[in-house]
């Protein structure tokens, strides 16, 4: 566990030295890293850090980071008690007209991103892995090699994932973003974060 800060060090450097030869498709000076208690039970994997997030360097802070507090309070979670992170450390953006916008991660950014987010797994070494909408969960079943799903197809569903460092249970969960655009997922996504909770308190108990 005490790797990760050195990790995170490894990887801001990297990142500074990419945003200067690099086309501006991401807020590489601003990446934001994992946070939470060692050891949680829970760990949950967004996608990606959006406006809010790289401006205050902390995943979920903004309008869906408050969804997410949201749905954990509903379900009984405690977030102080989840370690939170992304797949990607920084905010990919798409500029025009010199604004910026969030933009999906390519699949050669989920790629490069895998390594980091394997060694904040063995460090942790969560019990129960959620992941938060398509990107993390296209991740997670690439570090496991197992077929790929998308989060319509495996959402509220428990598997068995086999990784490097173990075994551990991945539960898939529409991003909490998904419910601001689209409310027909609402229930959906409570029912799910609701079930995930009821899993925690077994596994607890």
């Amino acid at each position: 566990m005490d790797r990760l800060p050195e990790l995170y060090r490894q990887e801001r450097e990297r990142l500074l030295s990419y945003a200067e030869s690099a086309p501006r498709a991401g807020e590489y000076a601003s990446p934001v890293f994992g946070e939470g208690p060692m050891e949680s039970v829970l760990m949950l994997i967004g996608e990606a850090p959006g406006a809010e997030e790289s401006k205050s360097g902390h995943p979920f802070v903004g309008k869906a980071g408050k969804q997410l507090d949201a749905l954990l309070a509903a379900a009984d979670i405690n977030r102080e008690a989840v370690f939170v992170t992304n797949t990607i450390k920084y905010r990919p953006v798409n500029i025009k007209h010199g604004r910026s916008s969030n933009r999906t991660p390519s699949p050669e950014e989920l790629r490069a991103g895998l390594p980091l987010l394997a060694a904040e797994i063995a460090a942790v070494r969560p019990c129960i892995i959620a992941t938060l909408g398509n990107t993390p969960l296209k991740a997670m079943l690439l570090l496991s090699g197992n077929a790929l799903l998308t989060v319509g197809e495996a959402h509220g569903s428990r598997m068995t994932l086999s990784l490097a460092a173990g075994q551990v249970q991945l539960f898939p969960l529409y991003h909490p973003a998904s419910v601001i655009y689209n409310r027909s997922l609402a229930q959906t996504l409570e029912e799910d974060m609701k079930r995930l909770g009821q899993i925690l308190k077994q596994q607890e108990g």
